[in-house]
């Protein structure tokens, strides 16, 4: 595993799925419509227990200059600067299933941050950075 640093918080808009794993695609057809991927935008994933047994999961964009306020149902979500620990998935499609796989691996490293979320950097349309932040 290596240690990403990310240097300044990063203001997002998230919408939530309505449920995990059953509501991603719904969600991300949503972000991609109103938000299409062109334009430098970059996408996240942000996703973290809700104490109940769940997922919650968010699909979050960085919104560009020209995009103006968010659209309805659109939330903001601050991305924390800090040290995370993570790797790059390539060709995460041909193993969605490997995203989990390697958040479960993270997740479970001495010193993450109680309060920590698993955060999903989707660098192209066909490789994302999956991190988990490290405690202060």
């Amino acid at each position: 595993m290596k240690t990403f640093t990310i240097t300044e918080d990063i203001k997002v808009h998230c919408l939530t799925a309505t449920s995990f794993p059953a509501g991603l695609k719904a969600v991300y057809d949503r972000l991609h419509a109103t938000y299409p991927p062109e334009n430098g935008r970059t996408y996240y994933g942000i996703s973290y227990p809700d104490g109940n047994g769940s997922i919650v999961y968010k699909a979050a964009v960085k919104l560009i200059q020209s995009d103006g306020d968010p659209g309805s149902g659109f939330e903001p979500f601050i991305i924390k600067k800090g040290d995370y620990i993570g790797e790059e998935i390539r060709d995460f499609m041909s193993d969605v299933q490997s995203i989990g796989r390697l958040f479960q691996q993270l997740i479970a490293q001495p010193g993450i941050a109680p309060d920590g979320y698993c955060l999903e950097i989707y660098l192209n349309p066909t490789d994302v950075r999956c991190l988990v932040k490290m405690a202060d």
